[in-house]
């Protein structure tokens, strides 16, 4: 039997991953989860919304690359007139 913790009970640090707009968000959520990436999400508060848009997701430090390279496809995808990333604007 092994010292280390079930996979899904490890401890995990996470990094910023981006700032998307909801339906960006949601579309790489799926791929993420897909992926078996372990992600979080951080919506503007009450106040903030002001002043801040969009939603801030947030994954597994040890599996940033691919979360980054699925971001970059998703974005792509969504935007392609533009060739932006899909970020909200600053």
């Amino acid at each position: 039997m092994s010292d280390e913790p079930e996979p899904d009970l490890r401890r995990v640090s996470t990094v910023h991953l981006g700032q998307y707009t909801r339906e960006t968000a949601n579309a790489i959520a799926g791929e993420l989860e897909a992926a078996g990436i372990v992600w979080w999400y951080k919506e503007p508060g009450f106040l903030s919304q002001v002043w801040e848009f969009g939603v801030r997701l947030f994954v597994d430090r040890d599996r940033l690359a691919e979360a980054q390279t699925i971001s970059d496809r998703i974005t792509a995808a969504r935007n392609p007139a533009t060739g932006s990333p899909g970020e909200p604007p600053a």
